[in-house]
């Protein structure tokens, strides 16, 4: 089974490496790479319980490392963003049009875009990109990264640390939050790409 298998491949590499493992690990999370938090920290909680690691440093090393992945994707955003929307944008149906009105959306709602994007499934993993895109501040970016991310990675750790040994059920329970989210997503993506259909029609009557 794929969890299992990422379950042994991060508590392996976690114990081995230490700190630094956390530090990579929630870095690959917060870019594109599909690696649940929810598999990471609370491990490192059921670690803090049992006095290998220090809850401070896990939670520093952690939020550092989700600022390093999204400053990744933010300047991949940055400087990639634009070629790609004017070279592939019509097969996601994205226009220059529709990049102003992001720039525009994190000019005025990025903080609180960036922070709440930090806790919903999927988004968190390319958030940053749009905000690149967008020429986001990257200091407010960082900022509101940094508060999210620790509020998220902490919440994982004490539900580590109070589920010791069972802190496998974290991402167990999770997983169908997750699921409800993906869905009230694709809801909307469905609504997104029939208005843009529509759009489209009314301009060529």
């Amino acid at each position: 089974m794929i969890v299992d298998l990422f379950v042994n491949n991060i508590t392996a590499f976690v114990t081995s490496v230490g700190y630094w493992g956390i530090f990579f690990l929630m870095a690959l999370e917060s870019t594109m790479f599909p690696l649940p938090s929810e598999l990471v920290m609370p491990f490192a909680g059921f670690l803090v319980a049992n006095l290998t690691f220090g809850f401070w440093t896990v939670l520093i090393a952690s939020t550092l490392g989700c600022l390093a992945g999204s400053l990744f994707s933010y300047y991949l955003g940055y400087y990639g963003g634009i070629p790609f929307v004017r070279k592939f944008g019509k097969y996601f149906l994205i226009n220059e049009g529709h990049m102003k009105k992001s720039e525009e959306w994190f000019a005025n709602k990025g903080d609180i875009t960036i922070l709440i994007g930090r806790f919903i499934p999927g988004i968190r993993h390319v958030i940053s990109i749009p905000a690149g895109v967008s020429r986001m501040n990257v200091f407010e970016f960082s900022i509101f990264t940094v508060i999210g991310a620790g509020i998220w990675n902490a919440i994982l750790i004490g539900l580590g640390y109070l589920l010791e040994k069972n802190w496998k059920l974290v991402y167990a329970y999770t997983e169908y939050v997750d699921m409800f989210i993906v869905f009230i997503l694709a809801i909307a993506l469905i609504y997104y790409i029939t208005y843009v259909i529509s759009e489209r029609r009314k301009r060529k009557f």
